[in-house]
């Protein structure tokens, strides 16, 4: 009878890492519904604030007054890491992590090596980690997902430009999740600043779209005011791409890891069953037996 108490206990056990694996996964499923919207109603806002700011940088000709435009030689990088605060969502927070080690290691190695490279890491995750490895964290924003404002990520995006400008970093890139759907969430290293040329920007002058838009007081000062609004908009996208996918992933993994339990007890069912009817058995043959004993 040890083997089924045994048994028993391993099935009760299961039975309740069933039950918080369907709760967590039924409270990710809730958060990315949120989640999910705001990204979705952010992306048509950010892509047209792009196209506007596109379209007034081809209406000015030589505008590289524009200091977060200025391409410099990236002797010193700031790479910017989004993680969550919280595991099991599956691989969300190792793929980033993992991208952003290669990029220290292979594409940025020479700055690594002349300590001229610098992190920022967004979610506790990615803090622990480079930190308990000895990477150089400039700052770590463990309370973002906490309370998730715009308010909030405007402040770090004022710093960050404020870092570019004051030329303490030649380059900032962004390491995070972009938003798929709740399976699939892809790696993204998008550069920060300076602001990069598109197709459309590097186009000849008699290919260029000139916008029809009245300018008050004029186009100049429009783009100053629009260019920081537009990368304080870019890093908010970022952060909520990034929480969407963690609540995808999370789901995704709550959701296997119940599955996977469902079939555990299926198969801890079977083998108590057979365990069960197998002590049953032995105890009749004895109970036969000792009839028989009796008899003779």
């Amino acid at each position: 009878m040890g083997g089924l108490k045994e048994v028993r206990i391993r099935i009760a056990s299961v039975k309740s890492t069933q039950q918080i694996t369907n709760a967590m996964k039924m409270v990710s499923a809730s958060k990315l519904r949120r989640a999910q919207n705001a990204i979705l109603r952010l992306r048509p806002y950010a892509a047209k604030l792009r196209e506007i700011h596109q379209n007034l940088s081809n209406c000015i000709e030589g505008s590289s007054e524009n200091s977060f435009s200025q391409e410099r030689n990236p002797g010193k990088i700031l790479l910017v890491i989004l993680t969550s605060n919280r595991g099991l969502c599956g691989a969300f927070n190792s793929n980033v992590i993992k991208t952003a080690v290669n990029l220290l290691h292979e594409k940025y190695i020479d700055q690594y090596k002349a300590n001229n490279i610098k992190l920022i890491t967004i979610g506790r995750k990615g803090s622990d980690y480079f930190r308990k490895k000895k990477y150089p964290v400039l700052e770590s924003h463990d309370d973002f997902f906490d309370t998730l404002t715009y308010d909030k990520v405007s402040e770090l995006a004022v710093k960050l430009m404020k870092i570019f400008t004051d030329k303490e970093v030649d380059r900032i890139e962004l390491v995070y999740n972009q938003f798929k759907n709740a399976a699939i969430q892809r790696i993204l290293v998008e550069q920060y600043l300076p602001i990069t040329a598109t197709v459309q920007e590097k186009s000849t002058p008699s290919q260029k779209i000139e916008a029809d838009y009245i300018f008050e007081p004029d186009k100049e000062t429009i783009i100053r005011e629009l260019i920081p609004k537009t990368l304080r908009i870019q890093l908010f996208k970022a952060v909520l791409d990034s929480f969407a996918s963690e609540q995808g992933a999370r789901m995704t993994a709550m959701h296997q890891a119940t599955d996977n339990a469902t079939n555990l007890l299926r198969s801890l069912n079977l083998s108590y069953n057979k365990a069960r009817q197998a002590a049953i058995t032995n105890e009749l043959l004895e109970i036969v037996s000792g009839a028989e004993a009796l008899k003779g």
